[in-house]
């Protein structure tokens, strides 16, 4: 009895373990903690930072709904809609389910299968083997046949193993793309925001320059001015013109690329939105440490799970090296005729359990397994990229978001002291104290310093925008909801359901 126990236990060791590698987690290859001093030393929420938006109040951005990161309503209604139409989210959702079947077929591997069989055999015998008076010969056989490859050595389990782990590197890639969603749509209307206060800018100075230009026309056809006053202010008149055309360009290409990104042409019944001066973002999500990143950033968790994926293939690969076990059986009845087939005396069952030792195989199951430790090192090295990726751009989101504040109140003051500098020498010009020059030059310079003031609050909102995704946020649509797992779709009349959790479960 005790040996009997200990057969079973061993039976049930064997079923269950792999020739898989212990998994340990490769050490992330950045330093311990994000960049400090200099232009990180002035982030706002901290000594020296400068307040200028909302406060996430100590809220990591994995916790902050996307609506309480937006307050514009119009990019929150476009953002619902490109949740619910986007084409590359779509993709990503049915891939999803593509290798989640996948999986399910692996893992059914594990199991025995069974099929109803139905046959009828007519053979004929030549006259000197014949043993019976009937020739040809029919024979009918209904049954049920059942085939089991019993998984000792762990290489089927390997396989669904992979299979799960690239299932869920496919849902964490999905989860990767709906959180870059929600930026690239923030990004896009903000940029058609910038666009629309370029257009401004650039209509108001050409209606001033084309107005300098009708008065040094006047002076020029009355013999009071130069044909070089007239040609300098023409200048700035078709310098505006072409600028005209430009953003003008630019906006329809803009409003272009956002509705591509929502998948349906901008609606008519859009609420109002607001200026770029006034998007008000969360301005202080803390950093956090970058093994923070780690849980928070959806494809750095695809990495692993595709390191996870390759640790499983190279048991699949040490099994090859062990042989396989089947049974195979077959139960039913067997007739000469179909009406004898459920007769008495016609049942019938076979049971062959065959075992199959690789002898030569031509060096394919060493490369095999070659094979498989070079893509597991290939693995690593992509998760360490995808590990350092994220810190990159943390980094650099902490750097901008540290400068962008104090770059702006200077180009503030340096737009209004050009605004002035144009009002002066517009005063000196039609009073005869100077030529048209300084005019002309005050009036490219404001133009130019409206420009950069208006592209650099752009790079500031974007900046936020691009941190927020960095550090993970963008998945949950109000604060304080229950995540969902990363292969769900988002809950906008969408049809498919959680399933990662099962899955799992089930592995």
């Amino acid at each position: 009895m005790h040996k009997l126990s200990v057969m079973a236990v061993a039976a049930a060791l064997l079923a269950g373990c792999t020739m898989a590698p212990w998994y340990h987690r490769p050490a992330a290859p950045v330093s311990q903690t994000f960049p400090e001093g200099g232009v990180y030393a002035t982030q706002p929420g901290q000594p020296g930072g400068v307040p200028n938006g909302r406060s996430a109040n100590g809220a990591a951005a994995t916790d902050i709904g996307w609506r309480d990161f937006f307050v514009d309503q119009r990019l929150q209604q476009l953002v619902e809609i490109a949740l619910k139409n986007n084409r590359d989210l779509r993709v990503s959702v049915l891939n999803v389910e593509a290798v989640r079947a996948q999986y399910e077929i692996t893992r059914a591997e594990l199991f025995p299968s069974i099929d109803a069989t139905g046959t009828e055999s007519r053979t004929r015998v030549p006259r000197d083997l014949q043993t019976s008076p009937r020739n040809p010969v029919s024979i009918y056989n209904v049954g049920l046949q059942a085939s089991w490859e019993i998984d000792f050595w762990g290489r089927i389990r390997s396989l669904k193993d992979q299979a799960l782990a690239q299932y869920l590197a496919t849902a964490e890639a999905r989860k990767a793309a709906e959180i870059s969603l929600v930026s690239q749509v923030a990004d896009q209307y903000l940029t058609m925001l910038a666009d629309d206060d370029l257009l401004t800018i650039t209509q108001n100075t050409l209606k001033t320059a084309q107005d300098s230009y009708n008065i040094t026309k006047v002076q020029f056809d009355n013999g009071t001015g130069t044909e070089l006053d007239l040609r300098q202010a023409q200048t700035v008149v078709e310098t505006a013109q072409a600028n005209l055309q430009a953003q003008m360009r630019a906006r329809a290409q803009a409003e272009n690329a956002l509705v591509l990104l929502i998948g349906e042409p901008l609606p008519a019944d859009l609420t109002q939105g607001q200026s770029l001066d006034s998007q008000d973002l969360l301005t202080d999500i803390p950093a956090g440490l970058p093994s923070d990143l780690l849980t928070r950033r959806p494809d750095i968790m695809e990495a692993e799970q595709q390191l996870l994926a390759a640790n499983a293939n190279i048991g699949a690969a040490r099994a090859a090296f062990f042989p396989k076990i089947s049974l195979t059986a077959a139960l039913g009845t067997e007739s000469l005729s179909l009406g004898g087939l459920f007769k008495a005396g016609t049942a019938a069952w076979s049971f062959a359990p065959q075992i199959t030792m690789p002898i030569f195989e031509g060096g394919a199951n060493i490369a095999n397994l070659k094979l498989a430790n070079v893509e597991k090192r290939i693995e690593i090295a992509n998760y360490e990229k995808a590990i350092q990726s994220a810190f990159r751009e943390v980094a650099d989101g902490l750097a901008a978001r540290g400068t962008y504040d104090q770059q702006i109140a200077a180009l503030e003051r340096n737009t209004f002291a050009n605004q002035r500098r144009l009002d002066l020498s517009d005063l000196r010009y039609k009073n005869g104290v100077d030529s048209y020059l300084p005019v002309l030059t005050a009036q490219t310079d404001l133009y130019s310093s409206q420009q950069t003031l208006i592209q650099t609050r752009l790079a500031r909102l974007t900046n936020l925008v691009d941190l927020y995704r960095a550090l993970g946020g963008g998945w949950i649509e109000h604060a304080g909801e229950t995540p969902r797992p990363a292969d769900a779709p988002v809950d906008y009349g969408a049809a498919s359901a959680p399933v990662a959790a099962s899955a799992a479960k089930a592995g």
